[in-house]
């Protein structure tokens, strides 16, 4: 704890805590919305299988509201990404290398992951589990890899969209939100969300450069300005979901014809404006909590980890659920009753307690300083015979990160499109995990390549 106080007591004045307060709070109303609507049951087959209560509990879609946090994610990664962006500009740094720097948090995790992963579902199959449960399990623990994809995508487009956030300010977004609207549109007539694929990019891109805005003042929202932008948003949200044609849950319920997530519709760009009124209101009151020593040394130490709690969560709801089941404690699965309800009560302890196993096992993998991982590549670079240093300086070029940014985003839409087949030893693609660790190994290695040619 005396690092975490110390990291604390290192914050320079100029950091917008507020961020880190809403990064941490939305990354546990994920873990707690997730972990509330998954059921475990062992039906007839003997196999342990999971659901969502969603479309069991009609009347709890209203509360997904609450839980749909992805957009404060967006807002608050949007606001981090300019604001890193626009002091690498001024230090005369490059769009390669600040990919490059912003890389260094994300894919370090993101391998352990996959790694864990891979072995152990391949271990499963070596000790006779049918390969249909393992692959259930597994389709089930990289669910959260479909909001990397996105984040990541986005994030890497941020040189380019703070731009023309510069040059247009609210005509960006307001023209990505049309985008959306045209995609809706196209969706209803047609009853296929396909036809409105486009908005993944367009919605979440649209709550970034609102979030440019939101940071540098183009979009000024003071108290009053705030409060009637959350009325507004609840009020629009109440008719694009009543008497309009979007259903009313926020999150993704099994078997219904419309989701709202995927791809993001006009009603959660609602929500996602409703937000950002709300943050915008908390984001004065928070700084001057913030400053407060205690509290802000506990919003350090869930950043320090956030990545990995996002990551691993539904690994310990799985690794939980077979606890539980092997001691005869499995909760009943009943959906909406008394006993399910007093269930959720040690089903959640349950689970925070594997769940915080796993952070400290594999949270030193994301907690590692950034300077003192940039120590220990350079000194690693420094080691290198001189082959190895051309190799690394040479990936440290812009067509190589690109190209391996970009081979490791389409590596991960794979993993998370391929749906739950079996998939070969690995219970995922093969292909998809070798182009997703091998670009993150090309993007490590392109680190102490630029850091290289940097002190030369």
């Amino acid at each position: 704890m005396s690092s975490i106080q110390d990291l604390a007591a290192r914050t320079p004045s100029s950091r917008r805590r507020d961020l880190d307060l809403l990064r941490a709070a939305a990354i546990g109303a994920v873990v707690l919305g997730h972990w509330l609507i998954l059921t475990v049951e062992r039906p007839s087959d003997g196999h342990l299988t999971g659901f969502s209560v969603l479309p069991e509990l009609p009347w709890a879609h209203a509360v997904t509201w609450l839980f749909q946090v992805m957009p404060v994610f967006f807002l608050v990664g949007g606001a981090a990404n300019a604001i890193s962006w626009t002091r690498q500009r001024a230090r005369g740094g490059t769009a390669t290398r600040w990919l490059l720097d912003r890389s260094a948090r994300l894919f370090p995790p993101l391998t352990a992951f996959l790694l864990v992963v891979a072995g152990g579902a391949a271990a499963a199959r070596q000790a006779g589990a049918a390969p249909d449960v393992v692959a259930q399990a597994v389709a089930l623990v990289i669910l959260p890899l479909w909001f990397l994809v996105v984040y990541l995508g986005v994030t890497a487009l941020t040189p380019l969209t703070y731009r023309l956030h510069e040059r247009h300010g609210l005509a960006v977004p307001v023209a990505l939100v049309a985008g959306v609207a045209l995609g809706d549109v196209l969706r209803l007539a047609t009853g296929q969300e396909l036809a409105a694929a486009g908005s993944f990019a367009l919605g979440w891109l649209a709550v970034q450069q609102a979030s440019y805005a939101w940071h540098d003042g183009t979009l000024r929202l003071g108290p009053r300005r705030a409060a009637t932008l959350v009325v507004v948003g609840v009020g629009t949200l109440l008719l694009l979901t009543g008497p309009g044609p979007y259903p009313v849950s926020m999150v993704t319920v099994p078997g219904a014809a419309i989701q709202n997530p995927s791809p993001p519709t006009l009603a959660l760009l609602t929500l996602a404006a409703t937000q950002l009124g709300i943050v915008a209101l908390v984001a004065r009151p928070a700084e001057r909590w913030l400053a407060r020593p205690r509290p802000w040394a506990v919003v350090v130490a869930v950043n320090t980890v956030v990545l990995t709690v996002y990551l691993w969560h539904l690994v310990a709801a799985l690794l939980a659920a077979l606890a539980l089941d092997a001691l005869g404690l499995l909760p009943p699965s009943d959906p909406g009753t008394a006993g399910w309800w007093l269930g959720r009560v040690p089903w959640l302890v349950a689970l925070a307690a594997v769940l915080a196993v796993l952070v400290i096992l594999l949270g030193p993998v994301e907690t590692r300083a950034p300077a003192r991982r940039a120590r220990a590549e350079a000194d690693d670079g420094r080691r290198r015979t001189r082959g190895l240093a051309a190799v690394a300086a040479a990936l440290a070029r812009t067509g190589p990160v690109v190209g391996a940014y970009v081979a490791a985003v389409a590596g991960l839409l794979w993993l998370t499109a391929a749906g739950g087949g079996p998939h070969g030893p690995f219970a995922v693609p093969t292909g998809a995990l070798v182009v997703t660790l091998g670009s993150a190994a090309v993007l490590r290695f392109g680190r102490a390549g630029a850091r290289q040619r940097e002190k030369v």
